[in-house]
């Protein structure tokens, strides 16, 4: 099992920036993907930015070229760095790990960080 603690969120103007930051209890080398989704009321969650296989990343066209994501494995953290901020990229923003076992997986949730971009 693993728990995820995000912290960053708030308030930000469009334009701006903020950094998510999701702590995970246990190391995050063994875990096979890492990363943030986002949701809006009335909508799906959707995927933002993620680690899969180790170090390959797959981001959502819509954050592409302005989302970065990151890790640091003494920390067992994954960053979630996000510039030049929209409207639109308001949601709360979930944390989320797979674990592999044998032929299952499992998936965890942080409990989630609200980021509101006003224009």
């Amino acid at each position: 099992q693993v728990q995820l603690v995000e912290s960053g969120g708030g308030l930000v103007q469009a334009g701006g920036s903020l950094r998510l930051a999701c702590a995970a209890s246990r190391t995050i080398f063994s875990i096979y993907s890492m990363g943030w989704y986002r949701q809006t009321p009335g909508k799906q969650r959707e995927l933002v930015a993620v680690f899969t296989s180790g170090s390959n990343t797959n981001y959502a066209d819509s954050v592409k070229g302005r989302f970065t994501i990151s890790r640091d494995n003494a920390k067992n953290t994954v960053y979630l760095r996000m510039d030049s901020l929209k409207p639109e990229d308001t949601a709360v923003y979930y944390c989320n790990a797979v674990l592999i076992r044998g032929a299952n997986s499992d998936t965890y949730w942080g409990q989630g960080t609200q980021v509101t971009v006003s224009s």
